[in-house]
């Protein structure tokens, strides 16, 4: 009876746990706030569970800024059929993402849409939206 217990309490603790370390987007980032941001890429970074991009801005109303944009898993890419190397392919090119920017009001949002340098507009809503 004990060992049962354990083991229940165990797998209890391992579901709170993944429920609590993926969180709400919503909490991170306001999806009424829209930003655009162009600029050259310079940073990608292919890692579970989120994608991420930095972009030094050329955009009029954020020229000079750097730019941190968080994308959802790689799988989520493998699945729709966008290659990891689209985005590697662009490093020191110019690109453009809307994004819903953080709550906090930091550079840094989450991408709704972004165009690759080829003019390709990936959009990754619902999923981030």
């Amino acid at each position: 009876m004990r060992g049962r217990i354990a083991v229940a309490v165990g797998l209890a603790s391992l579901v709170a746990g993944s429920a609590w370390a993926h969180h709400n987007m919503s909490a991170s980032f306001n999806f009424d706030d829209r930003v655009t941001v162009t600029g050259l890429l310079t940073k990608v970074a292919w890692t579970n569970p989120h994608t991420y991009l930095t972009v030094e801005s050329k955009s009029s109303d954020t020229a000079g800024q750097t730019w941190s944009m968080e994308g959802p898993s790689p799988n989520y890419f493998r699945t729709h059929d966008i290659a990891r190397t689209e985005f590697e392919n662009a490093i020191s090119k110019t690109v453009t993402a809307e994004l819903s920017r953080a709550r906090d009001g930091s550079q840094s949002g989450l991408i709704r849409t972004i165009t690759l340098p080829d003019g390709k507009v990936i959009s990754l809503c619902p999923q981030n939206c």
